[in-house]
């Protein structure tokens, strides 16, 4: 399943938002590469998107009921 370009702006906000709130990062990222991108809990949730480490479910209804979901 993949996700539509407002699932993505979705996953992307609410992770960066939880990054910014000091959420611990799934990835290791290096101290050149957090300076590259300047620290930015947007530019981090973005890498972690990428890489498929978000940890957020996102939940599809569709029309007959059926649920799907995707981690």
């Amino acid at each position: 399943m993949e996700y539509t370009k407002y699932e993505k702006a979705r996953l992307i906000g609410a992770r960066a938002t939880q990054i910014s709130m000091g959420a611990p990062s799934t990835l290791k990222l290096s101290k050149k590469v957090m300076e590259e991108i300047r620290y930015n809990p947007i530019e981090i949730a973005k890498l972690e998107y990428e890489a498929g480490k978000i940890p957020i479910e996102v939940r599809r209804t569709s029309r007959h009921g059926e649920v799907t979901t995707k981690e």
